[in-house]
């Protein structure tokens, strides 16, 4: 009888466990958006404008490669089974559609969240294990508006507008792939999509950007935090904030679509 006991123990300790992190993550953020009042004074510009050119700039060349490469595939695949039925024009629809609504957001979440979160995380967790943020706190420096406020201003800034980039970009990879493999001019691939896409679409796919930034924000954020073991701390916190966070971004994804297309 020993076993079962223990692992309900487990499992209850595990959730309770569970359950502070996020209570501890959710506290952290709702101070974050509060002291957002502050981004753009005299004490926290400079990191505000350097988390949003981390963010932004320094994450182009990768996102730029994902994003043609995926708008690509979506076209070759889909253009494949559609010119089975001599449907082959309409694949500038499926890729704006495909891109605008989901893959766009998705890529870029987890694009960032694999490069901006995890540097977060690790950089964070180094400070915990230092005990910098103790140092702060005993400075009667607050943690959450001197690191947590400037990266989610930059993350949910930047979220969206890399989003429409990539979007412009997978939908520009398939207009290639249609003119140069499936015999779709261009005009026709920008015609079918301009006229299948709806403003619906690209403020879902905007609206879920917003909200996987502010996701990898706090995951990251809390992992740092709550980094403990030194340097191998360090290692464990940005493994779980990548994994976690990929892991929010699907169902929080799956979630969005299903509330405003069921």
């Amino acid at each position: 009888m020993r076993y079962p006991v223990r692992s309900a123990q487990r499992l209850g300790a595990q959730v309770l466990q569970l359950l502070h992190d996020t209570g501890h993550g959710m506290f952290m953020l709702l101070e974050a958006f509060w002291f957002m009042q502050f981004a753009l004074g005299k004490r926290s510009r400079q990191e505000t404008f350097t988390q949003l050119y981390i963010t932004g700039i320094k994450s182009l060349a990768v996102i730029s490669v994902v994003a043609l490469f995926t708008g690509m595939i979506l076209a070759l695949q889909t253009g494949l089974e559609l010119r089975r039925y001599g449907q082959e024009v309409f694949i500038g629809s499926a890729v704006a559609v495909s891109m605008i609504r989901e893959m766009g957001p998705f890529m870029t979440g987890l694009i960032i969240s694999a490069s901006v979160g995890s540097a977060i995380a690790a950089q964070l967790g180094t400070m915990a294990v230092s005990e910098e943020i103790s140092a702060l706190e005993v400075m009667s420096i607050n943690p959450n508006r001197f690191l947590v406020m400037p990266r989610l201003v930059a993350l949910i800034v930047m979220m969206p507008l890399l989003t429409i980039y990539t979007n412009i970009l997978g939908i520009l990879g398939g207009a290639v792939v249609g003119s140069t493999q499936l015999g779709v001019s261009f005009a026709a691939y920008m015609d079918n999509a301009t006229q299948f896409a709806t403003n619906k679409d690209l403020y879902v796919g905007l609206f879920k950007a917003f909200l996987f930034g502010v996701i990898i924000t706090t995951v990251a954020c809390h992992q740092g935090f709550m980094t403990t073991e030194g340097a191998v701390g360090v290692g464990k916190a940005t493994r779980r904030s990548v994994i976690i966070s990929f892991l929010v971004i699907l169902v929080v994804g799956y979630m969005v679509t299903r509330l405003f297309y069921i």
